[in-house]
């Protein structure tokens, strides 16, 4: 059975503002309608909120008893400020750990121990350009040789000698 604030602020015996400061600073927390459960409410106010120490001795500060309620099922668990402090340390541990990798990465693209994958992917496509192009041309740069061998003498191992000068030759060519 849910209150709106006032009655809550009367329930406790305490001015609308205190429970307005209450709700303000996480100590007791309303439902998702905006009311207010007492019976949650009243284990979280007394869980959160320190009592007040009298400044003259002998004086103490009374509060009205609060008003019984009939028999209500148990209050559901909320995150205690201790689990919510934990999630939160969880929390900034995992941010400060990106962030000392993303600070290393930038370190070491400075210091050049470290290149984008976007140049290394131009680079090997320039590399697998220049390859395919140089050996397209072993055909028309080997073939007056391998006819005039063939003509003059027919040797498989002759045509062979050459295309493999002929490859080597391009592929030390792309190695300097």
């Amino acid at each position: 059975m849910s209150m709106s604030l006032r009655a809550y602020a009367r329930h406790r015996g305490v001015a609308l503002s205190a429970v307005q400061k209450a709700i303000a600073s996480g100590r007791i927390h309303p439902e998702p309608d905006g009311r207010i459960d007492p019976i949650k409410a009243d284990a979280q106010w007394d869980r959160h909120t320190r009592t007040a120490q009298p400044t003259t001795p002998g004086v103490t500060t009374a509060r009205p008893p609060p008003v019984s309620q009939p028999a209500a099922p148990p209050p559901m668990p909320q995150a205690s400020d201790e689990a919510r402090g934990v999630d939160y340390h969880k929390a900034r541990a995992v941010r400060e750990t990106y962030s000392a990798r993303l600070a290393k990465l930038e370190f070491e693209e400075r210091t050049g121990k470290l290149i984008s994958k976007d140049e290394v992917d131009i680079k090997y496509f320039q590399l697998a350009r220049q390859l395919r192009d140089r050996m397209q041309q072993i055909p028309r740069k080997v073939a007056p040789e391998i006819v005039a061998l063939v003509v003059a003498d027919p040797d498989v191992r002759g045509v062979t000698d050459i295309l493999d000068v002929a490859i080597r030759e391009a592929l030390e060519d792309l190695a300097r």
